[in-house]
């Protein structure tokens, strides 16, 4: 079964305005061969930038997203600390969003698919990332 993991903007997409998503990833989501992953870090960056009024979930709160993503089938992973002490390995510096280079390191070490249309994470191609967007 082919995994991937959701970067933050995709998610909120998929909970929120699923107009957003390429056909491509609207057919990835609801492939019952996937297995589509959450992760520790999205629900993070989703909590301190709603937090930080940079985030609207339209009447959603950052807190009832876990039900929905049960609900939509998706499965949620952990950031384990080897995942956490070991980012330091991710030697370019593409981006800086901390949040975004946490989840490249984890699609990198763990090797699963980073569903993303963020273009600037694609250039960790080069390190190992596998992508689609």
């Amino acid at each position: 079964m082919k995994k991937y993991l959701l970067d933050t903007h995709i998610l909120i997409w998929s909970i929120l305005d699923t107009a957003k998503l390429s056909n491509k990833v609207k057919d990835i989501l609801l492939a019952s061969e996937t297995e589509i992953l959450v992760s520790a870090v999205n629900y993070w960056e989703i909590s301190i930038k709603y937090s930080l009024g940079k985030l609207d979930l339209e009447g959603i709160k950052p807190n009832e997203i876990p039900k929905l993503i049960s609900e939509m089938g998706f499965i949620e992973v952990p950031l384990l600390p080897r995942e956490a002490s070991d980012l330091f390995l991710l030697k370019s510096a593409y981006h800086k969003d901390p949040f975004d280079r946490m989840l490249i390191w984890q699609s990198i070490v763990n090797q699963i698919t980073l569903i993303t249309d963020d273009r600037m994470i694609h250039k960790y191609k080069i390190m190992g990332l596998q992508c689609i967007g």
